[in-house]
């Protein structure tokens, strides 16, 4: 498989005036053409930051010391601002959080669709809503015309993140970030989003970087995942043997929250605790206080790079769990 997108050692902070936020800590990881790849955590564990890093959209308050982001060859930390125009839209998308505020409120969806078509193409205005239309009618929208002519808050939540698809995909981009696409959906329209996500995957040969805390869209969805949390990758791994086999205490955790089908009378297990304070990161594991496995070595050392315990699944864990085992 051809690489698409690989990024290095990747770190992030933000300069606040309470400290530095260290959002991302030397984040990797490798993305194939035809792929979808879920980076799972919770909320405020970085997602969003890497979703940005990539479109080169950070605040002015950023600082990256370290790492690369290779898109083909093409390093987009390092390119200019034509470059990155010229990239954002055509090649590399990106689908916002909250759809209603990533739209602009003062104007028509139409105008803000069809600008995104027009500066990347030469073609006419015409020829521009035409495909506009088209878009949204593909996005399983009722008479697109009347909605090329109505404002974001006259329209719901769900449509406006159906709209925002429209505008991430019109182009037929080559690699898709999602970042929480399906937050805030009804399970039905759910359903339809993954469903146009996974046509583009295997009518374009395109890529999906799919961010997201809801791990039924991750078993649904993924190739690959990457479990984040406070900023580090602590599992990496293709879906099947992560779902299966979790290593990471934190991975493991997440899964246990989930209700199943196939066990209604399971007890589910909350995660307990809270995520770390971001400036003020230990030198330790970040999850050592809400770890049922943390021992000695733990507290002690410094925190667990990933290592590789089977072919293409990492864990940055100084005492993995092991099959059927529970917190004590």
């Amino acid at each position: 498989m051809t690489e698409l997108l690989k990024i290095d050692d990747l770190t992030v902070s933000f300069g606040t005036s309470a400290g530095r936020v260290k959002a991302l800590n030397n984040v990797s990881l490798s993305l194939n053409e035809g792929e979808v790849y879920c980076i799972v955590g919770e909320s405020g564990s970085g997602k969003s930051t890497l979703a940005l890093s990539i479109m080169g959209l950070l605040p002015q308050n950023t600082e990256i010391p370290d790492g690369r982001i290779m898109y083909r060859d093409i390093d987009l930390l390092r390119a200019g601002p034509e470059q990155m125009r010229a990239l954002r839209g055509s090649e590399i998308s990106l689908v916002f959080q909250d759809a209603q505020a990533a739209l602009n409120p003062i104007e028509a969806i139409g105008p803000q669709l069809e600008e995104v078509i027009l500066a990347h193409s030469d073609i006419s205005l015409r020829n521009a809503n035409r495909m506009a239309q088209d878009m949204l009618s593909e996005m399983g929208m009722a008479d697109p015309k009347r909605i090329m002519g109505q404002y974001p808050f006259a329209l719901s939540g769900g449509m406006c993140q159906r709209v925002m698809m429209a505008m991430a995909l019109v182009l037929r981009p080559k690699l898709l970030i999602a970042d929480e696409p399906t937050s805030g959906l009804d399970v039905t329209l759910q359903a339809e989003i993954l469903h146009r996500m996974r046509a583009l995957v295997k009518e374009q040969d395109s890529s999906i970087l799919l961010i997201t805390h809801d791990m039924g869209v991750v078993a649904a969805m993924a190739n690959k995942v990457s479990v984040i949390y406070a900023g580090n990758v602590v599992e990496s791994a293709e879906v099947i043997p992560l779902f299966r086999r979790p290593q990471h205490p934190y991975t493991w955790s997440l899964l246990q929250a989930l209700p199943r089908l196939d066990d209604p009378g399971r007890r589910i297990e909350p995660l307990p605790g809270s995520p770390p304070d971001m400036i003020n990161l230990p030198a330790e594991c970040p999850f050592v206080p809400r770890c049922f496995k943390a021992q000695s070595q733990c507290r002690g050392e410094a925190k667990p790079k990933l290592q590789q315990i089977e072919p293409s699944h990492f864990v940055a864990c100084y005492n993995p769990v092991v099959p059927d085992e529970s917190p004590e």
